[in-house]
Formats: C-alpha cells, sequence, structure tokens
C-alpha cells in the first residue's frame, strides 16, 4: 500500500470526521437552544399566570376586607384594578406558544372581567345580593388559571425532557466521534509502526551495514510501496557498487594479464639482443619489429588507461577545427593496411567533402578503436568496410564487419568500462575500456554511438556527428555515388 494515499486517506477521514463533529455540534447546539427558549418561555408562563392568580385573589380578599370593615369600594378603585390586572394578563399572553394555551388564557380573561362586572354591579345592589354569583366567577377564573399553568407545566416539562434527550444525542456523538478519533489515531500508528518505521529502521540498519564493509549487505523490501522503491533503489545501487568493483578487479587483473605478455616478449627481446652470442641481422630485424609491435600496444594500453581516467574526472579537453571527415577515415584506414591486416579493408567515402568541426586526433582515435575491434573478432581474409555519408544535418561514420556479432544481452553492456563480453574474451585480449572512451569521446562532440549486430553475422558501429555549421552550402558536398578506394587485403 501506497504510503500516499494511506496518509491521504488519513486526512481525509479525519476531517470528515471533523466536518461531521462540527456539523453535528451545530445542529445539535440549534436545537437545544430552541429547546432552552421553549423552557424558559414556558416558565415565565407559568411564573406571570401564577403572579396574575396571585392579583386576582389579592384583589378578591382587599374587597373583601373593605367591605367587612365598612369601608367604601368605589368603580374607580375596580377599574384601576382591571388595568392592573389586565396588564399583567398582556404579559401572560405574550408567552402563549399553543392555541390551547390561547383559549385557556381566553377563558382567564372572560372569567375575570365577569368577576369585576359582579363586584362593579355589587356596588348598586343590596349588601350579600351578588355573592353567589362573584364567587362564581372567581372560581370560574381560579380554574382556568390552574389548567393553563398545568398546560405550561406540562410543556416545560416536555421542552426539559427534548433538552434532556438532545444533550444525551451531544454527548453520544461527541463520544463516537471521539472514540472514531482514537481508534483511527491508533489504526494508523500501528499500521506506521508495521509499513514505514520498522522497514526504515531496515533500511537504516542495511545502510550501516553496507557502509561498515557489508557489500552483500541488502535493505528488505517491506512496507509501504515508497519504503520499497527506495529499498530497491538502494539494493540497485549496491548491486552496481558490488559489479563495480567486481569489473575493477577483472580490470585490473585484465591489465596485470594484458600487460604480462609485451613486458615478457621484451624481456626475452631484450636478453636475445644483450646475449653475448653471434645474432644474425635476420633475427635482430625480426626481434626489433617485435619490441616495435610490443611497445605500440603498450603505448595504446597506457593511452587507453589515461582517457579513461580523464574522462571520468571530467577532464577531457576537445582542440576543435574544420577537418574534413573522408580525410579522417582515409588517415585511419591507410594507417591499418600499411600495418600488413590480413583483413580485406574497404573505404566508402562521398564524392565532395564532408566537414565537421571537431577534435580530429579524437575523432580518429575512436575510428581507430571500432576498426581495431573490427579486424580482432573478424576471422582472417573478411571484409571490413569503413563508410562516411551524409544523413540530413549529420555525418555517418560506419564500421561494419563479419565477425562474430554481439547478443542483444551483451549489447547493454557493450560501453560500460572494464566490461567485456564472453565471447570477446575468448577472441582476443583486453581492458573493456575502448569503447566506453570513444563513447564518451563522441557524445563530447555533441553526436552518439549505435551498433547494429547479431551472434555470427558480424556487427556494424556507427558513429552520428553534427555537421560543421560554419562552411556555406555552396561548398557542401552534396549526397553522391560512393566511390569505393582500392581494396588492400
Amino acid at each position: 500500500m501506497s504510503l500516499k494515499r494511506v496518509i491521504t486517506f488519513a486526512v481525509a477521514l479525519l476531517a470528515s470526521l471533523g466536518l461531521v463533529a462540527a456539523t453535528s455540534l451545530v445542529i445539535l447546539t440549534t436545537y437545544l437552544h430552541r429547546a432552552t427558549l421553549s423552557l424558559q418561555t414556558a416558565v415565565e408562563g407559568i411564573q406571570s399566570t401564577e403572579d396574575f392568580e396571585v392579583s386576582l385573589l389579592d384583589l378578591h380578599q382587599r374587597l373583601g376586607s373593605r367591605i367587612q370593615r365598612g369601608e367604601a369600594v368605589t368603580v374607580d378603585f375596580i377599574e384601576e384594578a382591571r388595568r392592573q390586572l389586565s396588564a399583567q394578563l398582556d404579559r401572560t399572553r405574550r408567552q402563549v406558544l399553543t392555541e390551547e394555551e390561547g383559549e385557556l388564557l381566553s377563558r382567564v380573561d372572560t372569567a375575570y372581567s365577569q368577576y369585576l362586572d359582579a363586584q362593579a354591579l355589587a356596588l348598586q345592589s343590596p349588601p350579600g345580593r351578588m355573592n353567589a354569583q362573584i364567587t362564581r366567577h372567581l372560581e370560574t377564573a381560579i380554574v382556568a388559571i390552574n389548567q393553563l399553568i398545568s398546560l405550561n407545566i406540562q410543556e416545560a416539562r416536555l421542552n426539559e425532557s427534548q433538552a434532556d434527550r438532545w444533550n444525551q444525542m451531544a454527548d453520544l456523538a461527541g463520544l463516537g466521534v471521539a472514540v472514531l478519533l482514537v481508534l483511527g489515531v491508533v489504526v494508523l500508528l500501528v499500521w506506521m509502526r508495521r509499513a514505514v518505521f520498522h522497514p526504515l529502521l531496515g533500511i537504516s540498519r542495511a545502510m550501516h551495514r553496507f557502509g561498515d564493509h557489508g557489500e552483500r549487505t541488502r535493505a528488505p523490501m517491506e512496507g509501504a510501496e515508497e519504503l520499497r522503491d527506495m529499498a530497491r533503489t538502494f539494493n540497485e545501487m549496491a548491486d552496481s557498487l558490488l559489479n563495480q568493483r567486481q569489473a575493477r578487479l577483472t580490470f585490473l587483473a585484465g591489465v596485470a594479464h594484458d600487460l604480462r605478455n609485451p613486458l615478457s616478449a621484451l624481456k626475452m627481446s631484450a636478453a636475445l639482443v644483450t646475449s653475448r652470442g653471434p645474432v644474425s641481422e635476420e633475427r635482430l630485424q625480426k626481434t626489433m619489429a617485435l619490441v616495435s609491435r610490443q611497445v605500440s600496444r603498450l603505448d595504446r594500453m597506457v593511452g587507453d588507461l589515461l582517457d579513461a581516467t580523464r574522462i571520468e574526472a571530467g577532464h577531457i579537453e576537445l582542440k576543435l577545427e574544420e577537418r574534413d571527415a573522408g580525410e579522417l577515415a582515409t588517415s585511419v584506414v591507410e594507417l591499418y593496411r600499411s600495418s600488413g591486416t590480413a583483413h580485406e579493408l574497404r573505404l566508402l567515402l562521398p564524392e565532395g567533402p564532408l566537414p565537421l568541426r571537431c577534435d580530429p586526433t579524437r575523432v580518429e582515435q575512436v575510428l581507430n578503436n571500432l576498426v581495431s575491434n573490427a579486424l580482432k573478432y573478424s576471422r582472417e581474409g573478411s571484409v571490413v568496410d569503413v563508410e562516411v555519408r551524409r544523413e540530413g544535418e549529420e555525418v555517418w561514420l560506419s564500421v561494419k564487419d563479419q565477425g562474430i556479432g554481439i547478443s542483444a544481452e551483451e549489447q547493454r553492456h557493450l560501453f560500460t568500462p572494464f566490461q567485456r563480453t564472453g565471447s570477446a574474451r575468448e577472441k582476443a585480449p583486453g581492458v573493456g575500456i575502448g569503447l566506453s572512451v570513444a563513447r564518451r569521446i563522441v557524445e563530447a562532440h555533441g553526436g552518439r554511438i549505435e551498433v547494429e549486430s547479431s551472434p555470427g553475422r558480424g556487427s556494424t558501429f556507427r558513429v552520428r556527428l553534427p555537421r560543421s555549421p560554419s562552411v556555406p552550402a555552396s561548398r557542401e558536398a552534396r549526397p553522391g555515388p560512393f566511390v569505393q578506394d582500392p581494396v588492400f587485403s
């Protein structure tokens, strides 16, 4: 599983839980606020209704006390009491929430109005005549007031129970979100311990062991996808370093072996020349020719090593100048023709010059390497073609042989320093840096080198270099039929 996807999922999950929690909190807070307002309204309705009931009973008591003491009760006194009671009833009316409350409040309004009207009539009637009627209206008003209080109490209890339910739901929702968050964090930590921390520690330990000369130590490929990729990259790097180390050892062994052969020949030649016995002129000439060949071979090997060292250090220098590609190819072919090769060398050139801005010595070095390999890995008497041609804005220098060929697997490592294919090692000695140096030289000129080959059918190496842009088009050679040089075999 990918670490990126897991972290993204975890962040999205936590964000979703946070959003759900926030939304739930807003909704629950809203409903709790509404329930609280309803409960407050019901309590205020109960209080205002009870205040009205107390005021009504207090008025009835004061009226009775006045009558018993023989004090006069005027209509103005009753009207003043009516205004006060109406004001209190208006405050109660503002707390009404349901139709049932409104009906009960209307009954209270009617009953207390009738009670006050009866009190007003009693002022104009003989004493005791309206007492029964006043008492009946008062009882009716008190009953309606008590019913209204009871209804408000029921509504208050209902609102309180609703608020309790919403509060419980809020507690459950908060507890659920908290449990989910804790479980999510625990699961994430457990997964990260298994899929992140443990593999990271494994990679770290592998790196430490590798640094302590444990070249064959490899990191465990486990855990998240990114860590597996990291371990795979480390293992590939470790394999590459090990292969390079083995290649360097093989290279040193090859250099020692290849240097020993010419040195042995030189040692024997020196022993022959310095011997006290007479040496014939013919024998001396053959010995000096052998010395010359071995010295040339040593010079080439040392030159390749120096070039490889400079190139790997990034110190390759090019002395650019305008040269004809055909002229460079001719110089290389003539060199090998004059050396008495047992192969048939053919040079194919265009009709006109193909100018290159290059380092002629380095380009000749590349061609020398390619032609030398073609001769080494081809049977005697076979044909080796060296061709120069123009393709678009490029100049092609190709060397084609009829030798042992190269398999597709071997071609992947063909230009790797100090690597030689199995068939090449069996066919001819070498240290395996010539083609690597040739490729670096070609790339330094802004070109590339390609190979086409198959086992038993020969090989074609093609160097593609950009044409010189400084030569006018009227002086450039146009593509035409190739001219084949005389064959030397």
